[in-house]
């Protein structure tokens, strides 16, 4: 008898062990935390940093990008540049539905990317100002006609970045209005359920998702929650599983990642190449004056951000392009340098040449700076900008408001004196960086794009003439050149280049197998 048992188990265990890989995967819910509540889900219209990691999940883009970097299919099965490159032409998989079961068409890349990614997505404006024309030869080709070569396309097609939106929901209607904003419909691996204002969003599998056998999870439960003790004591908890872009608070990090079932990561975030600025005003004074910018940044120490806000994870950054972009050629260390010993007594003296004299209270002038609405971390930054610009007589009062109003206050009404934020460099300047400095960005109601009104013809000829540059010497010195103008007219304030953290527990996996980590489908996500 005993025998009988051990063969019928010994046969168990061979069984289990030929399953496939996918059906030992299967099932479980997946809760993250998200940082704050998105305030809307259509990733077409914001990049604001907590709607991608949700509607990533629901949306898709053509191409999907491995942790190299370096595209792999998508919607898209497979894609051919033109010799001249004035052409991309892409053959899309067979089978993709929307979740409401219509099919999926060149009809619907063709619209998403002429009438709502060209005309309406943040960065879709520098990223597709090459793009001409879409042409459908057929339902399951696309071909995207270029007026100028623009290589860099080929990296800017991700869910995240370039999501593809359903052409019968959208097309005759006011797409910044359109109901489907905050109730998707994409061909994603995870299909929207619910949005429970101030406590979650429901995101179950869909299962006539295209890839067979994804996604493995039943359910994407993203979690908002305001208290940062209450975040990092739900991760502790297991309450929560996946918290991104230091959900869980950095001044938790170095306690909990000492918990058995706790593991933290920076990897996820090669694509975005995140800098901390301070957004400036510079068509208001008293920062019309670059006198007054450059004293602001000499008056900052970004070390001491980094050790006492983000406790260690970041490096001080020294101009528009991270220093990620060294290994291209694109970056410029050789600028002014605001970090010198006696920055103080620098700042304090442009500040008397550029006409603000201290008053008997020891003030120069009043501002109002706005904090970035995403976290605690943020409240600190202030509280010390607040501190650091008192020292060299600027009073300044801090104000936190709610994300909406937050991007209305900075992208549409321009009420505002200084404001913190983080901006992605993306996987080529044309994507990330253009966006915040050329004259043509400047588009009131756009959000994360040249809020500050900076104007430069020097600088739009410089990235105009980088935009189509191929010969790489060449687009280095361009780069170069306009590095070193920025950091004398410092439109923005440059901190750090951020480094983020996500934190989560030990039984999720597959969730790094992405170069673009929480902002990807998490279609291969599973728990153990």
């Amino acid at each position: 008898m005993k025998r009988l048992v051990r063969a019928a188990a010994g046969a168990l265990i061979l069984a289990m062990a030929a399953l496939p890989a996918a059906a030992q995967k299967k099932g479980g819910t997946l809760v993250m935390v998200v940082l704050p509540e998105p305030p809307t889900l259509a990733s077409y219209l914001s990049t604001s940093g907590p709607v991608g990691q949700v509607a990533a999940k629901v949306y898709e883009g053509l191409l999907e990008y491995g942790p190299d970097q370096k595209p792999k299919p998508g919607l898209a099965k497979s894609w051919e540049a033109a010799a001249d490159g004035r052409s991309i032409t892409f053959k899309l998989q067979d089978g993709v539905t929307w979740h409401d079961g219509k099919p999926f068409t060149s009809a619907d890349v063709k619209f998403t990317l002429m009438e709502v990614l060209k005309k309406l997505h943040p960065r879709g404006g520098t990223t597709f100002q090459a793009l001409a024309e879409v042409e459908t030869p057929d339902a399951s080709t696309v071909v995207m006609k270029l007026d100028k070569p623009a290589p860099y396309i080929l990296s800017a097609l991700s869910g995240y970045e370039s999501p593809m939106v359903p052409k019968h929901l959208f097309e005759g209607s006011d797409i910044r209005s359109n109901p489907n904003a905050n109730k998707p419909v994409g061909t994603g691996p995870f299909k929207f359920v619910s949005w429970e204002r101030g406590q979650y969003v429901r995101l179950d599998r869909n299962p006539t998702y295209w890839r067979k056998g994804q996604p493995y999870l039943d359910r994407i439960v993203a979690r908002f929650i305001a208290d940062p003790g209450t975040r990092t004591a739900a991760m502790e908890k297991g309450e929560v599983h996946y918290g991104a872009f230091g959900a869980v608070p950095y001044v938790d990090i170095p306690r909990i990642r000492t918990l058995p079932h706790i593991d933290v990561s920076t990897d996820g975030y090669g694509m975005i190449s995140s800098l901390m600025q301070l957004e400036i005003n510079t068509a208001k004074p008293p920062f019309d004056k670059v006198k007054v910018r450059q004293a602001v940044s000499y008056a900052l120490d970004r070390k001491f951000m980094i050790d006492n806000i983000w406790f260690g994870f970041g490096k001080p950054s020294t101009g528009p392009i991270s220093s990620n972009f060294q290994a291209a050629g694109l970056y410029e260390g050789k600028v002014r340098d605001y970090t010198v010993k006696d920055a103080v007594e620098i700042a304090n003296k442009l500040l008397d040449e550029a006409g603000y004299p201290r008053g008997a209270d020891g003030m120069r002038f009043k501002i109002v700076h706005d904090m970035l609405p995403y976290g605690d971390e943020w409240r600190r930054l202030g509280e010390y900008i607040k501190q650091a610009l008192g020292n060299v007589g600027i009073d300044v009062t801090l104000r936190y408001e709610d994300v909406p109003t937050w991007l209305k206050r900075i992208f549409t009404d321009y009420d505002y004196n200084i404001t913190s934020t983080f901006y992605y460099n993306l996987a080529d300047p044309v994507m990330g960086v253009h966006r915040q400095y050329h004259s043509s960005m400047i588009r009131k109601g756009t959000v994360f794009v040249n809020g500050s009104r900076y104007s430069n013809p020097a600088v739009d000829k410089l990235l105009d003439e980088a935009t189509v540059e191929t010969d790489p010497a060449k687009r280095a010195q361009q780069y170069s050149q306009f590095q070193k103008i920025l950091a004398e007219d410092v439109p923005l304030i440059f901190m750090t280049e951020m480094q983020f953290a996500t934190v989560f527990n030990k039984k999720v996996k597959g969730a790094f197998d992405d170069a673009l980590g929480v902002y990807s489908s998490f279609a291969g996500v599973w728990m153990e």
